[in-house]
């Protein structure tokens, strides 16, 4: 089953996100993250838990948020997942609109490794019904 494992947000753009408990998911993104209404295209990004593990495997101890990522994931592909795609996630409905996030110029990860999961493996979604999110929620294509 395909799960939240992590709900990430910061007060800033540029920063690693930190976990929270829970966060509200409102048309625009997620209130009281630093990119909520800031983009129609770019509202919450995903990260599966298991492409973070390619860059445990060279060495790095990373934790949820590391690469900037709201909602990071278990049990799911998200990079196979096509543009329009339409997922239940805890309270909400989500819709996939891009695929690929780029790495800023300071990449601190890609810096060390020379590599990063985000550009391929990340997903951007747009929130088409808002609601709560929490860890361990479930998450559905539906």
């Amino acid at each position: 089953m395909a799960k939240v494992l992590a709900v990430n947000i910061s007060d800033r753009k540029g920063v690693v996100k930190h976990p929270v408990d829970q966060a509200e998911f409102i048309q625009g993104g997620i209130k009281g993250d630093a990119h909520c209404g800031a983009d129609d295209i770019r509202q919450v990004s995903l990260l599966a838990d298991e492409s973070v593990d390619k860059m445990r495997e060279m060495g790095l101890s990373l934790g949820a948020g590391v690469f900037a990522e709201n909602i990071t994931t278990q049990g799911i592909e998200l990079k196979t997942l096509p543009i329009g795609t339409r997922l239940k996630i805890g309270e909400t409905i989500q819709e996939v609109s891009k695929i690929g996030k780029e790495c800023h110029h300071g990449c601190a990860i890609k810096q060390q490794t020379g590599t990063c999961v985000m550009p391929t493996e990340g997903i951007f979604t747009r929130v088409i019904q808002g609601g709560i999110v929490r860890p361990g929620d479930s998450i559905e294509v539906i």
